[in-house]
Order: C-alpha cells, then sequence, then structure tokens
C-alpha cells in the first residue's frame, strides 16, 4: 500500500468537505425537532405497552388485589 504525503492527504480531504451538502439551519432544526418528537412517542408508547403488560402480570398471579 502505498503511503500517502501528509500534505496530499490534507488537500484531498478538503476537496472531498466542499462536496458535501451541508443543511441549512432550518433543516436542521427542524430534523432535531422530529427526532425529540419520535423519541417522546416511542417512549409514550413503550411506557403504556409496559403498564397493560405489568397488569395482566399480576392479574394472572392474583397480586393485584
Amino acid at each position: 500500500m502505498a503511503k500517502t504525503n501528509p500534505a496530499k492527504f490534507i488537500r484531498e480531504v478538503r476537496q472531498e468537505a466542499s462536496k458535501v451538502t451541508w443543511p441549512t439551519r432550518k433543516e436542521t432544526t427542524v430534523s432535531t425537532g422530529m427526532v425529540f418528537l419520535m423519541v417522546f412517542l416511542a417512549a409514550l408508547f413503550f411506557f403504556l405497552v409496559d403498564q397493560i403488560m405489568s397488569s395482566g402480570v399480576r392479574l394472572i398471579f392474583g397480586l393485584g388485589s
């Protein structure tokens, strides 16, 4: 494997980074908000499923009285 000159490597990295399409501030804000919303909905869903299953287990074992 050929060794790359560090200066050449830096030039290639800068060249590739210039090809990246970076998101706007608005796109980043909207994406972040959507992630938080989905995390909240997933947490709520699993909380409700856990409560229902917990009630079912208590009912089966007769510990709910």
